[in-house]
């Protein structure tokens, strides 16, 4: 039976992508902060762990949990938007954002990698078309930009390190989603996402280098 980890499945796209893994009939293992989370994913079929991606020591908790695995599928889903407004960014919103999108999957990616290896799997990250800089034509939300270009770096550098294992590297721009992030006038359901994202794994060629795509397969400028 094939494997998937969800890093982040408590809701919106995270859930959703687990929610489809396990109706195709793949085992699932998910992450979530809250304990009531945790159980809903339980309750669905996936095999859950709690872990606040921030936190240095579950994270190499997680690490210990997740020894021996042999992943096909491995998605760092959790990440966090911060301050709408583009004005002096303070300490504690840049802390949030960094940390969230940036340290957690410097920590994160040298972890999953060697699992992901075993099965010559994918390693897939939730990025966004805001973290192009050949693409970029706006400065709106310049802290979440920020924060997905650096994401963007530390995936390819994943890449570098471990393509030649097998680990085939992707950033996603889940697209224009109906979360509470992109609210309810967004393009596209969690549905179609996650739909798109799991169809776009299943047929992606393995490669050593990193992939920057939509959720639909499309190419992004890095």
């Amino acid at each position: 039976m094939a494997t998937a980890l969800v890093i982040g499945a408590s809701r919106g796209i995270g859930h959703e992508l687990a929610r489809q893994y396990l109706q195709a009939g793949w085992r699932v293992i998910a992450t979530a902060r809250k304990p009531a989370d945790c159980d809903a994913l339980a309750a669905m079929g996936a095999e859950v762990h709690v872990l606040d991606v921030t936190n240095v020591e579950a994270v190499a908790g997680l690490g210990w949990k997740l020894d021996g695995e042999h992943l096909d599928v491995a998605i760092l889903n959790a990440g966090v938007y911060g301050p709408r407004h583009d004005g002096f960014p303070v300490q504690a919103d840049f802390d949030n954002v960094m940390h969230t999108n940036v340290l957690a999957a410097m920590r994160l990616l040298p972890i999953l990698a060697p699992l992901v290896a075993s099965t010559n799997g994918r390693l897939a990250v939730l990025s966004s078309r805001m973290g192009s800089l050949s693409e970029r034509h706006s400065a709106i939300g310049s802290l979440y930009r920020a924060s997905k270009a650096a994401l963007n770096s530390v995936l390819i550098d994943t890449a570098l390190t471990f393509g030649r294992d097998g680990v085939t590297c992707v950033a996603f721009h889940p697209g224009w989603v109906q979360t509470d992030m992109g609210g309810a006038t967004a393009d596209i359901t969690v549905e179609q996402s996650a739909a798109g994202m799991i169809h776009t794994l299943a047929n992606l060629p393995a490669s050593e280098h990193a992939a920057y795509l939509t959720y639909d397969g499309k190419p992004i400028g890095w």
